[in-house]
């Protein structure tokens, strides 16, 4: 006999952010995960790394060893920075298993990690949810801390040094958004010849994407035609797009691999246009300590108050 639904034990209720990168991309990696368990208030940190990986792999193996770690299926509130995870999981994974295990067009990357999470998610009801990097989320901001610890201590277990990149950049690009309200704001700071130059703009009925691509686009614009440019950003959304996703939306005519219309097209259109003109590097803030940031944050709040 088929046990009732209402007289099943409800399942426990456990709150995860995740969070995971590589410095260079690829290059030495770093993830974490912060399990929140509702009922006994405790929390639980998890960690580690690889010599040689991906920002993608980190974001999916944090993933992969949170719920790893959970001892029986759970009702999950999984939080994570990473669209390319939050996407697989909740509007591509259904198109790859049918293609058997295959994009649209081509091979699918990071497969391996990709199937042992399908396996989890099975074990749990897991709502996802997307939640931007490097901003006033307490636990957001620790799984950070402790993937860049991870890659730290690689680098010192390796003895690796990050990998050189060739002649230093001639210009570089330092970008923050705040958004609230509706209204949103950016700051960026461009530093060429060693001077710094302050920009700000602001816009309302936006996003936080919204404003990562309005900074970028700005920014770029505004320096010569064939210099070479390195942007810094706490955006995976930004670095991503501009260094993996493209690409594969310009084959597309501008769609996803599921066949819609990119989010924010004319943005990134104007991106494309700004990265063929320039030499631009997407360089990761994880493990790194960047004053610059920090200090643009403030701007980026004034400009979307309007007080810039």
């Amino acid at each position: 006999m088929t046990e009732p639904v209402s007289a099943r034990p409800a399942r426990p209720e456990v709150t995860i952010y995740t969070d995971g990168g590589a410095e260079p991309n690829p290059g030495t990696g770093g993830w974490a995960a912060i399990l929140l368990n509702k009922e006994s208030g405790k929390t639980k940190e998890l960690s580690g790394g690889e010599p040689r990986t991906t920002n993608n792999r980190m974001e999916l193996t944090a993933a992969i060893r949170a719920l790893e770690a959970l001892k029986q299926p759970c009702r999950v509130h999984l939080f994570t920075d990473s669209q390319y995870l939050k996407k697989g999981i909740t509007q591509w994974m259904a198109g790859w298993i049918a293609r058997g295990w295959k994009r649209k067009d081509g091979e699918l990357l990071n497969e391996d990690l990709w199937r042992r999470l399908a396996e989890l998610v099975r074990e749990h009801q897991i709502d996802w949810q997307w939640v931007k990097g490097h901003a006033s989320n307490r636990w957001n901001n620790r799984a950070d801390e402790l993937a860049s610890e991870a890659i730290r201590a690689q680098r010192g277990a390796s003895r690796e040094a990050p990998a050189a990149s060739g002649p230093p950049p001639e210009a570089e690009v330092f970008l923050r958004v705040s958004c609230g309200g509706g209204k949103g704001g950016w700051a960026a700071l461009v530093r060429r010849g060693g001077t710094d130059n302050l920009q700000t703009g602001r816009s309302g009925k936006t996003s936080p994407n919204q404003m990562d691509l309005l900074g970028a686009v700005a920014a770029l614009e505004a320096l010569p035609r064939g210099i070479s440019v390195a942007v810094h950003t706490g955006s995976d959304y930004l670095r991503n797009g501009a260094t993996q996703w493209m690409e594969g939306w310009k084959r597309r005519g501008w769609k996803t691999q599921e066949g819609a219309e990119v989010s924010n097209r004319e943005l990134w259109q104007r991106l494309d246009a700004a990265l063929a003109a320039r030499k631009v590097t997407w360089p990761s803030i994880k493990g790194r300590d960047v004053p610059e940031l920090e200090t643009l944050g403030k701007t980026a709040r004034e400009a979307a108050a309007g007080e810039a």
